[in-house]
């Protein structure tokens, strides 16, 4: 887990927990039988009775699970004898043939290049179940998490996303989970705000994250996060917090960019990302005064990665620090205003927009440099690790 702040801390929420008793008994013979799965699909939540957190609750629940992650080179016949380590986390099934979104450090250690996969892992449903699953594959740029278990017998319920650019601040929602290993805990806010960004399990940064005021502890992670209709809008991923407890700052990945995620994961085992080498602050009018520069909106380019994308195609970091309205802001780089004709603004983040592209696309800055207004033409790369 990065340490991120003396004030604050953006915690990741899988939490260790102590195993005991969760093995199962096998049969012993007898007749064989046939198991099959039984897969429920829940529509037309939050209509005209509006948000309904019993209903939510109670047509939904029975499709989040509870997600114990084995690492290290211990056994569960190890950590039920009291040795090795686990993590819990949350999930939620997403359709009938038993795949199941969680958060990639619900399924994984290490952040980096350093990340590694549990050795095991079991899902544990509402109505008791418990099966051992299957890592499909993980994007810690993301933190989402795939997994699969074999539907056989199992009573699933699909849970379905929502369009996160329909999403509105104010707007109600429920979150469920394991918080502290307590399986199918409720708690309801609102969408605090939208358009966040968060720490990943990389050195890259999330964008277009939900902040909600639903309580959200260390457990919760890879839980949904529910708008009235009972739509998946997010997954719960983290909690600012001075103390390691929820103190109404939730933040969850975007149901949008959870599904791309999930897309490129059952495709090939793995998301790939657009990576163009740069570090950028974002433009403002007072800022865009202070630097001289003829337009108000935009990403002033701090630093520009050795050897990247950026560099080869000439864009230009800053130089020089200075302090600016209690920020310190590198000076005398490019100015990108526009990425293949698209304005970048406030809403639509330069990140966010590279992100957009696929490893060796070429896209078209527009930027300003020392006032005089430029293209340039860059190859991206792929995001390391």
């Amino acid at each position: 887990m990065r340490r991120l702040g003396s004030l604050a801390a953006l915690l990741l929420l899988v939490a260790g927990v102590a195993l005991g008793g969760c093995g199962g008994d096998g049969d012993g013979g007898g007749a064989s039988t046939v198991e099959r799965t039984r897969v429920e699909v829940v529509e037309g939540l939050g209509g005209k009775e509006g948000f309904n957190p019993a209903a939510i609750y109670d047509r939904l629940s029975r499709g989040v699970v509870t997600i114990t992650s084995l690492f290290g080179k211990q056994t569960l016949k190890d950590i039920l004898g009291g040795g090795g380590s686990a993590g819990q986390g949350s999930g939620f099934v997403i359709d009938g043939d038993g795949y199941i979104a969680t958060n990639a450090h619900v399924v994984t250690d290490g952040t980096g290049d350093k990340v590694t996969k549990a050795r095991e892992l079991f899902v544990q449903f509402e109505d008791g179940n418990q099966v051992e699953g299957k890592i499909v594959g993980y994007d810690p740029n993301a933190d989402v998490g795939v997994v699969k278990v074999d539907p056989k017998g199992l009573d699933l319920v699909p849970l379905s996303f929502a369009q996160t650019r329909n999403v509105k601040v104010g707007e109600p929602v429920a979150a469920i989970g394991s918080p502290f290993g307590e399986q199918g805990s409720l708690s309801i806010g609102v969408v605090s705000a939208k358009d966040r960004t968060i720490e990943a399990l990389t050195d890259f940064s999330i964008s277009d994250a939900i902040q909600t005021d639903a309580a959200i502890n260390r457990g919760n992670s890879g839980g949904p996060l529910l708008d009235a209709r009972g739509h998946v809008i997010g997954i719960n991923s983290q909690i600012r917090s001075s103390g390691g407890g929820s103190v109404g700052v939730g933040f969850a990945v975007s149901g949008d960019t959870v599904r791309r995620s999930i897309q490129q994961i059952r495709a090939d085992g793995k998301a790939r990302y657009a990576y163009i080498g740069i570090s950028s602050q974002r433009l403002y009018p007072q800022l865009a005064r202070k630097l001289g520069v003829p337009v108000d909106q935009g990403a002033v380019v701090a630093e520009v990665v050795k050897d990247g994308p950026a560099a080869k195609a000439g864009i230009q970091g800053g130089s020089r620090e200075v302090r600016f309205q209690a920020t310190l802001v590198r000076t005398g780089g490019d100015v990108v205003t526009k990425l293949n004709g698209r304005r970048v603004t406030r809403e639509n983040d330069f990140s966010e927009l590279i992100t957009g592209f696929h490893p060796g696309d070429r896209v078209v800055l527009e930027l300003y440099r020392g006032g005089e207004r430029r293209t340039a033409t860059v190859t991206l790369g792929e995001r390391p690790d």
